[in-house]
């Protein structure tokens, strides 16, 4: 029996081997790097069914402008001539508009629902997992009025689709965070939201599906597909050919690419995003977006991870030290009292997050395909909707109906 290949190791990929392996499904894992460190391993770890607008939403245009002349800002497009780059960005203008948002928020809802749910059943299944898993909620604290008028507005969209959201004074944050001052107008409080350890969510994962016997094939790259008719009979990799039952692309940043050597188009921009962990002192308890800045903020107890900007930058993975700078100044603009240190070079983390023009992943069958399926394009969410999208997948796989409705996630919207 031949296996079922997975073009990718990163968070995704192993929850959709996970899925599948509780199926009885023979799976290998192909991955172009040595696995060890990934978007997966070091972004914020938030799970975030409060999420339901996807990047490309029309205040991004008007924003995005502006802060195309800061290096420092949260959200960067390089000016570059690149065709590749001008395509994902005329189609981003296309998404970013109200009647596309108001059709993605169920999509988006209820696929984070899922996942929220199914990690809470990853938690009691696999108590030895050690997530850090904290039911906390996840607070947006603003500066300005202008963002806690967004804020607020948010917060009552929020509820009218049925979410939970509390909208906090300064004398509320005082007692959320007791420890210092959080400097801030006010927040709102998502209580639905959670967060965990995204290193060691995934170095659990890796480690089980290995023991269950998930084959992996690192530092291995994908150069072309052997196909038949509407099927790929084989994967063609650097190491060699290696004969697929089915063949999901899971490659994050890189599945563009995977798509144009299957022959239809799957737009795709990395978004890279930095992280890097601090001493908790003094201690910040609550999980929280400093969002003039879209700083995340994920407390562990004695150590705590700062994390943001979207910088597309294609497959560029170099650091660029500004963009670090624009979090770590945040810190003391909202925690003047926190004892902020900058990070050293090799202490900084780095992430492609792979994102679609209209903010929405590619969960499905791809275009004109029997046999090849698409789990990608999950933007900043990788991590919080990875379950419920490898479950899906799993269950597409295996010509089940699907737990949640995925037409939003259509894998051929561009094609």
């Amino acid at each position: 029996m031949k296996p079922t290949l997975i073009i990718g190791g990163g968070i995704v990929g192993l929850f959709t081997a996970y899925f599948l392996n509780k199926e009885g499904i023979e799976v290998t894992v192909i991955d172009r790097t040595d696995l060890s460190e990934n978007c997966s391993t070091g972004n914020a770890g938030m799970i975030v069914p409060s999420h339901i607008i996807p990047l490309a939403a029309p205040g991004m245009i008007s924003k995005g402008i502006s802060w195309m002349f800061s290096s420092k800002s949260p959200f960067y497009i390089h000016p570059r001539l690149d065709m590749k780059l001008a395509k994902w960005c005329l189609l981003f203008f296309k998404a970013a508009n109200e009647a596309q948002v108001n059709r993605a928020i169920p999509f988006l809802k209820n696929l984070s629902l899922l996942s929220k749910f199914l990690y809470l059943e990853f938690k009691e299944a696999h108590p030895e997992a050690a997530l850090a898993l904290q039911e906390k909620g996840l607070m947006m604290a603003y500066q300005t009025q202008a963002v806690e008028k967004e804020e607020v507005e948010f917060a009552h969209l929020a509820r009218k689709h049925g979410l939970e959201a509390e909208i906090l004074t300064p004398d509320d944050l005082r007692k959320v965070e007791p420890n210092l001052e959080l400097k801030a107008r006010g927040a709102v409080l998502l209580p639905g939201d959670a967060h965990l350890d995204p290193g060691a969510l995934y170095g659990f994962l890796n480690k089980y599906l290995k023991e269950k016997g998930v084959k992996f094939l690192s530092n291995t790259q994908v150069t072309d597909f052997e196909k038949t008719g509407s099927k790929v009979s084989a994967v063609i990799t650097d190491k060699g050919k290696i004969d697929a039952e089915k063949v999901i692309l899971c490659g994050g940043s890189w599945s563009g690419e995977l798509a144009q050597m299957l022959g239809f188009s799957l737009p795709m921009m990395g978004g890279k995003g930095y992280s890097f962990l601090q001493e908790n002192k003094p201690e910040i308890m609550q999980a929280t977006i400093l969002t003039e800045q879209k700083v995340a903020v994920s407390p562990y107890g004695a150590h705590i991870r700062f994390g943001g900007t979207m910088e597309i930058a294609g497959t560029n993975q170099s650091i660029n030290r500004n963009r670090v700078k624009g979090i770590y100044e945040a810190i003391n603009r909202y925690y003047p009292d926190f004892q902020a240190k900058f990070p050293e070079e090799g202490k900084i983390w780095k992430g492609l997050r792979p994102c679609s023009p209209d903010g929405l992943p590619y969960i499905g069958f791809a275009p004109n395909y029997t046999n090849v399926l698409v789990n990608s394009g999950h933007s900043m969410m990788g991590v919080s909707l990875a379950p419920a999208s490898g479950k899906i997948v799993a269950e597409l796989h295996q010509q089940k109906d699907t737990s949640t409705e995925i037409a939003g996630f259509e894998v051929g919207r561009y094609a």
